[in-house]
């Protein structure tokens, strides 16, 4: 064992301290070279054809088969390239919310999560499966809004026949009358007032921080009166199966035992699944 008062203790921390101070550096070094060369790379898929030629035995013909997104900021109401590598890297770490709370997934997930506690059965379907089935469902309800999205701003923005600015308005047209379909006037004035705002002049006005957590709270409302809808049948088999397994004196029977396959049975034979994607899909269609 090495004393801290040994002169080899001292040796062997002060190696460490080299070695850590060495992998900082290399660390640092590595940083710094990947920051020189994302903008370079940026600047060069938004750069015109004739001042960036393409080494297409190289790197530079792996660069020409992606869209010709203009990054360079050359244009008037463009953003300037750290400004835009700063948004995108904000809207990728933000994609999660977005998908989960301006899209149909909310009331999705939740009526799914509903249904799994109605059943009595903890782990299955997995979280998974409903998740990767609410996700699926969700594109599959999207769908009109993310084909105008790329019909009126993504294919006009990359053919370079509007700014970055028109491309935002047109892309978030689409979503707020979306989303302006599924949300209560009730809730919509409740953030209205807390945002103390009276009036807007067109359904268009209406700025995202007010709209977004109105449209949850009413999908929130939603789904769970869908739950409720659900979960009552269920609720009805359980008592049903309680008060006759105390009738006939079974009390050391659980009753779980016998109400889960008369619920799984009546699930299947009234085509459950079918019924309750069927009902939200037309809630958000019909």
């Amino acid at each position: 064992m090495l004393d801290h008062r040994d002169p080899g203790f001292e040796g062997a921390r002060g190696a460490s301290r080299g070695l850590c101070r060495a992998a900082a550096g290399f660390c640092l070094v590595v940083l710094l070279a990947l920051v020189c060369f994302v903008p370079g790379v940026a600047y060069a898929q938004g750069a015109p054809a004739q001042t960036a030629p393409v080494d297409t035995a190289g790197t530079g013909a792996a660069f020409s088969l992606l869209p010709q997104v203009n990054l360079g900021g050359d244009g008037e109401e463009d953003f300037a390239l750290p400004i835009q590598l700063l948004l995108l890297l904000t809207v990728l770490s933000l994609a999660p919310a977005i998908i989960i709370l301006m899209t149909s997934f909310t009331r999705l997930i939740v009526v799914f999560s509903i249904l799994r506690t109605a059943l009595g059965m903890q782990q299955s379907p997995p979280a998974q499966i409903m998740v990767g089935l609410a996700l699926f469902l969700t594109i599959f309800i999207m769908y009109p809004v993310l084909q105008t999205i790329h019909d009126d701003a993504l294919a006009p923005y990359i053919a370079g026949e509007m700014t970055q600015r028109e491309a935002f308005d047109r892309a978030t047209a689409p979503l707020q009358g979306f989303m302006l379909d599924q949300t209560r006037e009730k809730d919509l004035m409740l953030f209205m007032d807390l945002s103390q705002v009276t009036a807007y002049d067109t359904p268009e006005d209406v700025p995202l921080h007010v709209l977004v957590p109105a449209f949850v709270i009413s999908e929130l409302r939603i789904a769970f009166q869908i739950g409720f809808m659900i979960f009552l049948p269920f609720l009805i088999v359980d008592l049903i199966v309680a008060s006759v397994l105390m009738s006939m004196g079974m009390m050391m029977l659980p009753p779980v035992m016998i109400a889960l396959p008369v619920k799984l049975l009546l699930f299947v034979l009234a085509d459950g699944w079918y019924l309750i994607v069927e009902s939200i899909i037309l809630g958000y269609t019909g």
